[in-house]
């Protein structure tokens, strides 16, 4: 599966998506630098403890964007061998077709939890390292407390996973654009709010959605050996 997997992020030229991850990053820290300013001591009640500005600022934005830039990997990965007949040429090898389905699903679940943390981390990073002449305090992000890494990995994981809520659209319209969509209005749904009323960081919310992301996934590979494609 390994193999499947690193073949999967050759094939699909694994440079140029660290590259735009990287450049995507870089966009959101500076976005997130200019506009936490002073607003950086403020505090909002998101997730399992209350956060500053620029704490919560860091994982509304990254969420955002990797679950949107997860649902453009699956339309480039899977949604798109399918939508251009390419997936044929892929099933016509002696290997078991779930398998490498499945190598595609962790070929851009793996890649985008990893981008996802890296990208937190190097953002927090910066915070801490320009604090001084940036005037954003970095004290009021709580780095020596054990529950900020659990959210970190364990909020990251559900982020993505819960991003493959848009393959079965995209599988059943074989579209690449649907995904996408799909993808964007996943994001709406987990990350907006309405007043002040929102369903980000409710945890029987995002247990329920990875659930049937869960289940998206499995749909998307049920019985894939016997369909037509």
């Amino acid at each position: 599966m390994l193999k499947l997997i690193k073949l999967e992020w050759k094939r699909n030229n694994i440079s140029r998506l660290i590259r735009n991850a990287v450049i995507m990053t870089a966009v959101l820290l500076v976005f997130i630098m200019i506009t936490a300013g002073e607003a950086g001591a403020d505090v909002t009640t998101r997730g399992f403890f209350n956060k500053s500005f620029i704490h919560a600022s860091v994982e509304l934005f990254t969420h955002m964007s990797y679950m949107v830039f997860t649902g453009v990997m699956l339309a480039g990965l899977i949604v798109g061998e399918y939508e251009k007949g390419t997936i044929r040429l892929l099933f016509s090898y002696p290997i078991k077709r779930q398998k490498i389905m499945l190598s595609k699903i962790f070929a851009v679940w793996i890649f985008n939890f990893m981008a996802l943390v890296i990208s937190k981390l190097l953002m927090y990073a910066v915070v801490l390292a320009t604090g001084s002449f940036t005037h954003i305090p970095s004290t009021d992000i709580p780095y020596g407390y054990w529950l900020f890494w659990v959210e970190l990995l364990l909020g990251s994981a559900a982020m993505i996973s819960i991003s493959f809520l848009a393959l079965p659209v995209g599988m059943k319209m074989k579209s690449s654009k649907a995904t996408v969509v799909a993808a964007v209005i996943v994001v709406c749904f987990t990350q907006g709010n309405i007043g002040e009323f929102t369903l980000a960081y409710s945890v029987p919310f995002y247990t329920l959605l990875f659930v049937l992301a869960i289940f998206a996934v499995f749909l998307s590979t049920y019985r894939v050996e016997e369909k037509d494609v």
